[in-house]
């Protein structure tokens, strides 16, 4: 029922579509024997209807564990190896001269003007070039001594504000090692959120890159008093006349120098134990201030052992890209996983990712294409893009292209919601589509937010690969749940990772209970060695957030909603933040109306609103500009894009199509946005109204349309 709902609608030939069926019939059938003997998808088909965790007791409430750790949580990797740094040291000795991390050279740069007179960045650039394990491991004892010789004390904070990049592993490393207390902050963060990262951890010494250090530390370095010692990973920066005294400038190079010549020979290194703090991870937040979660080296040795466990035949075959931020847990946890097991990791960027990305002059190769990586994590908002930039690019196809696409991918939906896998369809069909990411991709892992059904069984189709959804948050060190590579179904996050424990608490305001049939309901609390020791210097928060029952397990409490299903997965539901109730007494969740709007063509971004003090919903959209444009030109309006955006006429037709879609989606007529704002501008970390992971800032939102919504619910706005 659901496969038919995502299926792609076609205008063929009823009598010419009877007789296509008739040979894609004949087609199965020559073919189902030989493939079902030769692939082994009989045992991933019996894999996927297996029960993947089970209550520990028959209680109602009980904690759920993987089928594969009921009796005993695993927290370790290797044995022995219970800090990071003695996982590194084990890693370095077992795959010593193997690749590890890579970085492209940049060939040229240069400036593209725009038809509008905005200047664009592009770049052409060459191959990567690589660091085996035993490099990264001497740059890394390097940098720590160097620290240590600018007077780095271990278990005292250092920052590091940088993009993801290699430099950025080797310096996380050396902190491990030497036991400094790794500060993580986003490169997008605003300035006062970096002045308030900088000064609660009283932080000493940052690390960073020359741009970073010109375009946003350069304006609150003088805010920062306690700072020291600014480290460049990028080489020598131009130097600034304005820089406040005392404060010394060096490059990673320089302190790698200084520590390659310091006598360390008679000094006993101080090395972390299991419970010795590692990562000061700031979370950039969906609601308020960042807050500093406290991660020691045993929640994320915890954390990479369950997540690990997920990825089948993980080695040294396998070769990841990582582009997301590496401050956020699920970048750290992804390439921490993949140092541990001998995997490449290439480094890229958003803007350089693929041929078509921004800074990618035309004609030459992107990150992708040139890595060809075989692991991938993504956040859904990067997914929900591709997807609508294939389906743009189907409908522009000829009649005939389309069609035969559309016939393939509704194919391919059927087989693989039944565990059969199409070889034929993937390589006459989608190999275009799969080499939009390299064409070796075998496992795509997204996490950060929900993603989407159709989102999650398009990129089934077209990229020929799994999609693992995982849940966890930075204060879980990131784990929680991740789906197995042969579990096809959507809408779903899998059955908790080996390493945690996970358990639904009753939640009455809401209406959800662990007793509720056909699945237990309720707010998810996440237990085991992954839980994190809480925020930093914010003591009243931690105890709102977690708990500690009375066998000393450590539960955090998600403020998420999930159901757990026969089979041991879990789904999430709904957010606790994003109920709100109307005035007629009818709860609203905020999530569910935004899922059911925002994979439509029409919709880059959605946020709805809803006020205690109202009775009906309103929202705010940022349009697909081309699909807007488009819808404008049918509707005889005319205008720049600021007058479309602007126009009470457009809003209520986005709002027809708006509406048209709640109701296909079964909302109720309460929960249907009536009134709507659209914005010219899209949402960006930069902005300030999404996180990294583009979730949604709800609090910012709200401030930033306060007198759209005022507007929207008749009030009189000055």
């Amino acid at each position: 029922c659901q496969a038919a709902k995502m299926k792609l609608k076609h205008n063929i030939n009823p009598i010419l579509l009877q007789f296509i069926n008739f040979i894609v019939l004949v087609y199965s059938l020559v073919t189902y024997i030989p493939w079902y003997i030769l692939s082994g998808s009989k045992q991933a088909i019996a894999k996927a209807k297996q029960v993947k965790a089970r209550p520990v007791n028959n209680k109602p409430g009980s904690a759920y564990r993987s089928v594969n750790s009921l009796h005993c949580l695993a927290s370790v990797l290797y044995p022995g190896c219970d800090t990071l740094d003695k996982v590194f040291k084990y890693a370095k000795t077992k795959y010593k001269d193997k690749k590890l991390l890579g970085t492209r050279e940049i060939l040229k740069e240069e400036d593209e003007i725009q038809p509008s007179g905005k200047v664009f960045k592009k770049v052409i650039l060459g191959k990567y070039t690589w660091l085996s394990y035993e490099d990264v491991y001497i740059k890394a004892v390097n940098f720590g001594n160097g620290l240590a010789v600018l007077g780095q004390q271990p278990k005292t904070n250092i920052a590091i504000f940088c993009e993801t990049r290699a430099e950025w592993m080797i310096a996380a490393q050396a902190c491990f090692m030497c036991n400094y207390q790794l500060v993580t902050l986003y490169a997008t963060l605003g300035g006062p959120a970096i002045v308030h990262g900088l000064n609660e951890t009283e932080v000493t010494t940052i690390i960073t890159s020359k741009e970073l250090m010109q375009t946003k530390l350069k304006e609150i370095v003088s805010q920062v008093p306690l700072l020291r010692h600014i480290i460049t990973v990028d080489g020598k920066p131009t130097t600034w006349s304005e820089f406040p005294k005392g404060v010394i400038v060096h490059t990673m190079a320089s302190v790698q120098a200084m520590g390659a010549k310091a006598d360390t020979g008679n000094k006993q290194p101080s090395r972390p134990v299991p419970s010795d703090i590692a990562v000061i991870m700031y979370t950039s937040g969906s609601t308020g201030i960042p807050k500093g979660v406290m991660i020691s080296h045993c929640n994320i040795i915890a954390g990479i052992t369950g997540m690990a466990e997920r990825i089948p035949n993980l080695g040294e075959k396998d070769i990841y890209i990582g582009y997301l931020p590496l401050a956020h847990v699920l970048e750290l946890s992804a390439e921490l996983v993949c140092l541990s097991h001998g995997c490449r990791i290439g480094y890229s960027s958003p803007q350089t990712l693929a041929d078509q990305s921004s800074k990618i002059k035309k004609g030459s190769k992107g990150d992708v294409t040139t890595l060809k990586p075989t692991l991938m994590a993504a956040v859904p908002e990067i997914m929900d893009r591709i997807y609508k930039n294939v389906m743009n690019k189907v409908n522009e196809m000829t009649s005939f292209q389309r069609n035969l696409f559309i016939l393939a991918y509704n194919y391919k939906m059927e087989q693989i919601s039944k565990g059969y896998t199409t070889p034929l369809c993937d390589s006459l069909i989608f190999r275009k589509v799969r080499m939009l990411l390299g064409g070796k991709i075998r496992v795509l892992l997204c996490g950060g937010a929900p993603l989407s059904a159709a989102t999650q069984r398009f990129m089934n189709i077209c990229f020929c690969c799994p999609v693992g959804q995982g849940y966890g948050l930075t204060e879980s060190a990131g784990a929680g749940t991740i789906t197995e590579v042969w579990d096809y179904t959507t809408g779903r996050v899998g059955a908790p990772l080996v390493c945690c424990e996970i358990k639904l608490m009753n939640w009455e305001e809401g209406g959800y209970y662990n007793t509720d049939k056909p699945y237990p309901r309720g707010e998810i609390l996440i237990g085991g060695q992954n839980v994190t020791v809480g925020y930093y210097k914010n003591e009243a928060r931690t105890r709102k957030d977690f708990s500690v029952d009375e066998n000393g397990q450590r539960w955090l409490h998600t403020g998420d909603i999930g159901e757990f299903h026969h089979d041991g997965c879990l789904k999430i539901i709904d957010r606790k933040k994003d109920l709100v109730k109307l005035q007629a007494g009818e709860y609203v969740s905020l999530g569910k109306v935004e899922a059911a709007l925002k994979n439509l063509p029409l919709v880059d971004n959605i946020c709805a609103y809803a006020s205690s003090f109202h009775s009906y919903v309103v929202g705010f959209v940022v349009p697909n500009q081309k699909e807007l444009a488009e819808l404008a030109r049918k509707k005889g309006f005319k205008g720049t894009w600021e007058e479309i955006c602007n126009s009470p006429e457009m809003e209520k037709e986005v709002l027809k199509v708006l509406a048209e879609a709640a109701m296909a989606a079964n909302l109720e007529k309460f929960e249907i946005p009536v009134k709507i704002r659209l914005s010219p501008d899209p949402w960006t970390p930069e902005t300030g109204l999404v996180t990294d992971a583009f979730k949604l800032k709800r609090k910012e939102l709200t401030a930033f349309y306060q007198m759209d919504i005022d507007r929207m619910y008749g009030k009189n706005v000055k």
